[in-house]
C-alpha cells in the first residue's frame, strides 16, 4: 500500500466517511503510532491507526450485501436492541447498512464495508430511486394515486413528485427519490389510508428478485474472491448466491 491520507484510510476501513474522519481527527480521537494525529496527515504501510481507542485496518476487498429483511428486524447495530439487523446476519466482517427499513417493513437492504460508498450514498440519499410494493386497508382510487404522485405535505415539507401505479384493488407500486422517516406510511395516512404491508423491491440498480426472506446475496464488487474470504458457515445465508451488486455505478 502506498502512502495514503489518514481520512481516506479510515473511510476505506469502513469506520466512517472522510468528512466524519476529519471531524474525529480534529477532536483528537485518532492516533497514529500512539500520537494524536492532525488533519491532512498521511500514513505509510504498517503504521498503527486507532480511532476512539480501537485499532483499525483498511479492508483490501470491498463487500456488498443485498439482504432480504424480514418483518420484526430493526435496522440498527445497537446490541441493546434484541432484534437488530447486525446480530440477525451474523456476518463475520464489519458492515453497515445503506438506508433503513422500519421494523414492520420487509424487503431489500443494501450493506457494505466500504465507507466511501456509504458516504456517497448518504450524500445522494434524496436522489436515488427506491421502489416499493404497498398494500393498504381500503380500495386504491385514482384520486389517491394522483395525490400521492403530486406530493404530500408531511414532516413540515412536501414530498417530491413520485411514480405510482395501481397493482390490485388495495395495492400499488411506488418509486421514491427521497427517504423521509416512515415516508410512505405518512403519505398514505394523509389520505386516510393505513399501510398493511410495505415491501422494498429495488434500490437504484439493485433488485430483490427471488431472494428468500432472511437471505443474503454477496458481492465483492466484481468476482468471487471477496465473498469467498468470509467464513460462510458463520453468517445467515438462506438462499444466498453470488451477484454483481454495484450501487457505486449510480453514485459517480
Amino acid at each position: 500500500m502506498e502512502e495514503i491520507r489518514l481520512n481516506k484510510f479510515i473511510s476505506e476501513a469502513g469506520v466512517c466517511s472522510r468528512r466524519e474522519a476529519d471531524r474525529r481527527i480534529e477532536e483528537g480521537r485518532v492516533r497514529v503510532d500512539g500520537i494524536v494525529a492532525a488533519v491532512g496527515t498521511r500514513i505509510h504501510p504498517g503504521q498503527r491507526v486507532e480511532v476512539d481507542g480501537q485499532l483499525i485496518s483498511r479492508e483490501e476487498e470491498r463487500i456488498f450485501l443485498a439482504v432480504h429483511k424480514p418483518k420484526g428486524i430493526v435496522c440498527t447495530a445497537d446490541p441493546r436492541e434484541k432484534d437488530n439487523l447486525i446480530d440477525f446476519l451474523h456476518f463475520p466482517k464489519k458492515i453497515t447498512y445503506l438506508g433503513r427499513l422500519d421494523k414492520d417493513s420487509t424487503g431489500l437492504i443494501l450493506m457494505t464495508n466500504d465507507g466511501e460508498i456509504n458516504n456517497r450514498m448518504m450524500r445522494a440519499r434524496n436522489h436515488h430511486e427506491k421502489e416499493y410494493q404497498v398494500t393498504v386497508d381500503r380500495p386504491v382510487t385514482e384520486a389517491f394515486l394522483e395525490g400521492m404522485a403530486a406530493g404530500v405535505p408531511i414532516l413540515d415539507t412536501v414530498t417530491r413528485r413520485c411514480r405510482i401505479w395501481k397493482t390490485g384493488e388495495k395495492s400499488f407500486q411506488i418509486v421514491l427519490t427521497q427517504g423521509l422517516n416512515r415516508q410512505i406510511r405518512r403519505m398514505c395516512e394523509y389520505f386516510g389510508y393505513r399501510v398493511k404491508r410495505l415491501h422494498r423491491v429495488r434500490v437504484m440498480n439493485v433488485t430483490l428478485g427471488d431472494l428468500p426472506v432472511g437471505g443474503i446475496q454477496v458481492s465483492d464488487g466484481g468476482g468471487d474472491r471477496g465473498a469467498g474470504a468470509a467464513d460462510r458457515s458463520r453468517y445467515r445465508k438462506t438462499g444466498s448466491r453470488q451477484i454483481r451488486c454495484q450501487p457505486e455505478q449510480e453514485l459517480k
